[in-house]
Parts: C-alpha cells; structure tokens; sequence
C-alpha cells in the first residue's frame, strides 16, 4: 500500500511540475508574439491614372506603386503599369510591365531617384491597305531629381537607354509628379 501511495504521489507531483512548467513556458511564448511590427508603418502607396479622350483617340493608363522607407534618406519600391491606346483605324496599343525604384533625399527638399522599368508592348497598326503588328520589350534606365514637399516629388528624369524612333517613349527626357500617402 505505501507503495502504491508513493508512486501516485510521484506521478501527481511531476504531473503538478510539468503542468506548472508549460504553462511558464507558454507564457514566455505569448510575450514575444505581442510585439508588434512596424514594417507596414513605413510602407507608402501611391501611383498614377490617366485618361485621354478626343477626335477618335482613347488613351487610359493605370500604374500603382508602394515604397518601403528605410529611413528618412532612403526608400525602395515597385511599380506596375497597364496603358491602352487606340487611334480608330489606325492603331491600338497595350503596354504592360514592371519597375524598380530607389529614392535617396539628401536633404527634406531634395529627392534623387533610380528606376529600372521593363514593359512589353504590343501594337497593331491597320489602314485601309495594311495590317502590321509589333511585339517587344521596351527597357528604361531613369535617371531623376525633383523637388519634394511633403509627399509630392515635382521633377525630371532621364531614360539613359532610350533609342530614337524605337520604343514607347519619344524623348529621353520626362518630367513627372510622384505622389506617395
């Protein structure tokens, strides 16, 4: 019988132990998944949306973009693009593609920027006697300065691979407006 007594006391004390245990280690557990990240605090989105309309053109063009800030002086980011355009009997066009961007602010006023950008394109030019249709990659290297008041950038940029007569873009120079909230 003492036997019998002192092994159910044993099983009871570590059965006590071990649940004591868990529970110490479960609450060391729910601690570290209370911290919070503050990863989407330093994410902005932003992007662009055109329309165009007149004598029998449609152009419509939407290009979405988020930046992560790294800190003050430093942010990094990725865009998406889609633009139709149509000329009635002459042409349409869709463009689609991705970006890269790299912004540096050296001072608050002050934002220099890098953007890598591939779209394809696909064009279909049509006349009265012709049908032509054209496929490729158009690749941009930007090159930017703007100046910046809170999260408006106004400024120019520079396509370092732009090529004449061949691509989506007609000059190599463009000037834009970032906007991030």
């Amino acid at each position: 019988m003492k036997m019998k007594f002192s092994k159910i006391l044993t099983v009871l004390l570590n059965s006590v132990f071990l649940f004591y245990f868990s529970l110490s280690i479960s609450a060391q557990n729910s601690q570290e998944f209370k911290t919070k990240s503050n990863f989407w605090e330093k994410v902005q989105f932003g992007g662009g949306l055109g329309l165009g309309f007149g004598n029998g053109y449609t152009d419509i063009s939407v290009a979405p973009s988020a930046i992560y800030n790294f800190n003050q002086y430093v942010a990094a980011g990725l865009g998406l693009q889609y633009s139709y355009s149509q000329q009635k009997d002459l042409y349409k066009a869709n463009i689609y593609g991705a970006s890269v961007i790299g912004l540096f602010n050296p001072i608050e006023e002050v934002q220099l920027s890098v953007e890598v950008e591939q779209l394809r394109v696909n064009t279909v030019f049509e006349d009265f006697y012709n049908h032509y249709e054209d496929d490729f990659w158009n690749t941009a290297l930007f090159f930017g300065a703007g100046y910046r008041t809170d999260n408006i950038t106004f400024g120019v940029r520079y396509n370092v691979l732009h090529k004449d007569n061949r691509g989506v873009y007609a000059d190599a120079f463009m000037p834009f407006i970032r906007i991030y909230f």
